[in-house]
């Protein structure tokens, strides 16, 4: 796809992909007008004499002149340098064959062409070619008392060099802020891909914690209540259903904070975090030390979904035990603690979970830039308690 239908405007100095469209176009307009031109003032056109030989070297002379039109990746220096010699020969004998002084204007083109299409050496020297013979054809067609005058006029025709290599250095320099251009856009989009990659897993994160965590809670309660069923106990199995009805509307709750937090809104950290435990059955379970601070809400919202996802895998995992979370705040970083105790209920053999649970845990904490430890506490007090603490920078 061109540059310019990629929505990269023209550079400032009002250069780029559509200026050089319109330079080309305008060579085209000129190759016409000039031919029409050279055509109707150059003497003596004709198949034979005199007449013959001006009608060839205009052919090869504009053959070369039109050259300008054939893009540079077509006609390499090298296969371009060749032809200049040649064109320096025929464009220094037109006009000392020809009548009309329309002949040299072939010369003082092909002299900027040189300087634009070929590399500073080979350029000077054949404009400095181009000039003596150009001067010595003049010269030898010169009128008495004129040539001085035809002289300088023939040596004049390879400074037209400089104006070449000034018109290459600008193109190359045109060429390299496209360039730039292109690949700054390429970056762009490149970071632009990344972005949403990150955003959707994410938002695959919150969605999968806030499913995984309300389903496992409401398909114990509906487990238990089929079970009291079972054994002949309503009046209990009916108080599980009632439970599962909570979980499901504080999962309502949660998809709520879920869309609130996507879209940046302030989250109360401690506010949710208490309210998930108390709809988990983990009434008091809450602890909080150092000084409440703010979060981030990014960082509030992480910080929540890593406790929802470590009590759903309590739930799964160890159905019925106690449940205990602290928030520390310290000076430096703010610790999130969950402690799990064994399970007081038997695990049902189909819950095994997606095993995406710790996977997001640890992707939230290195986008958070801290750190996550998981396991069996080995010693103290707690020993035998499953413990998920997250450190994050304060």
């Amino acid at each position: 796809m061109p540059l310019r239908n990629r929505g990269i405007p023209e550079l400032a100095d009002g250069t780029g992909p559509g200026a050089a469209e319109r330079v080309r176009l305008a060579q085209w307009a000129w190759a016409v007008v000039f031919f029409v031109a050279e055509v109707l003032t150059l003497r003596p056109l004709g198949l034979s004499g005199r007449g013959l030989a001006v009608t060839l070297l205009f052919v090869v002379n504009f053959g070369i002149f039109a050259l300008r039109l054939v893009p540079r990746s077509l006609l390499p220096e090298r296969l371009l340098l060749p032809v200049m010699v040649v064109g320096v020969g025929a464009a220094a004998a037109l006009p000392a064959v020809a009548d009309t002084g329309t002949a040299s204007l072939f010369a003082f083109f092909l002299a900027a062409f040189i300087g634009y299409r070929l590399s500073a050496r080979p350029a000077t020297v054949l404009a400095v070619a181009l000039s003596l013979l150009c001067g010595a054809a003049l010269v030898f067609r010169a009128e008495p008392g004129q040539e001085g005058v035809l002289l300088m006029a023939g040596l004049s025709t390879g400074a037209l060099v400089l104006a070449g290599m000034s018109g290459r250095s600008r193109t190359q320099a045109v060429e390299a802020a496209i360039a730039a251009a292109e690949s700054a856009e390429r970056a762009a989009r490149a970071e632009a891909r990344t972005l949403v990659l990150t955003e959707r897993s994410r938002v695959a994160r919150d969605v999968h914690d806030v499913l995984a965590h309300s389903l496992a809670g409401i398909n114990m309660q509906l487990e238990l209540a089929d079970a009291l069923i079972e054994v002949g106990e309503p009046e209990k199995a009916r108080e599980a259903t009632a439970r599962a009805q909570s979980l499901v509307k504080e999962s309502l709750k949660q998809a709520q904070w879920t869309v609130r937090a996507l879209r940046e809104e302030a989250l109360p950290l401690l506010e949710s975090l208490t309210a998930m435990l108390e709809s988990s059955g983990h009434h008091a379970a809450l602890t909080v030390t150092g000084t409440v601070r703010e979060l981030p809400t990014r960082t509030a919202h992480d910080l929540l979904r890593i406790a929802q996802e470590a009590l759903t895998n309590a739930t799964r995992h160890a159905p019925g035990g106690r449940v205990r979370v602290t928030m520390s705040y310290d000076e430096r970083t703010t610790t999130l603690s969950i402690l799990n105790g064994p399970g007081t209920m038997p695990v049902s053999a189909a819950d095994t979970g997606s095993g995406m649970g710790l996977i997001g845990i640890r992707e939230r904490v290195a986008l958070m830039g801290g750190t996550v430890t998981t396991g069996l506490v080995p010693s103290g007090p707690e020993r035998g308690n499953w413990k998920v603490e997250v450190v994050v920078p304060a």
